[in-house]
């Protein structure tokens, strides 16, 4: 014990001894750290995948998700709910039909003054509507159904 008492007491080569100044009196470190620059953040998400989900003909349930997007594109029909984000989803089961209506746009509205000119001669709008058509309920009460 008094042998490591004497080896920590000792002076070592190297070092200061008490009276003497220091040398390296302030050593100055880095004020910022030396973090990488990062740019171009979020360019590697995925797609949103909007478009239609269900094909014509297709049997679906009710609450089965038809279209997705961003605009209106598609315009719900019979048998078909329009979501917050106007998702286009089915009200009652049956098969999906897709169906182009003619579409007039009120007289003095946005699309009438905006559009319309700019259209050729003889051009017509359409709109694509996405419709359900439901099972036969082949003479049975829904109720009946039910129980």
């Amino acid at each position: 014990m008094a042998a490591l008492v004497s080896l920590m007491l000792k002076p070592r080569a190297g070092l200061l001894a008490p009276g003497q100044s220091f040398l390296l009196d302030s050593v100055r470190f880095a004020s910022k750290k030396s973090g990488g620059s990062c740019k171009n953040v979020g360019k590697k998400d995925p797609g949103r995948r909007y478009g239609f989900k269900k094909q014509d003909g297709n049997f679906v349930h009710a609450g089965n998700i038809l279209a997705t997007q961003r605009v209106m594109r598609y315009h719900p029909g019979a048998h078909v709910g329009l979501g917050t984000n106007r998702n286009l989803f089915a009200l009652e089961d049956g098969y999906v039909r897709f169906t182009k209506e003619v579409f007039i746009p009120p007289p003095r509205s946005r699309k009438s003054s905006r559009i319309i000119p700019r259209l050729p001669q003889g051009a017509v709008l359409y709109k694509t509507f996405i419709n359900i058509v439901p099972l036969k309920q082949e003479g049975k009460f829904k109720l009946m159904d039910m129980v």
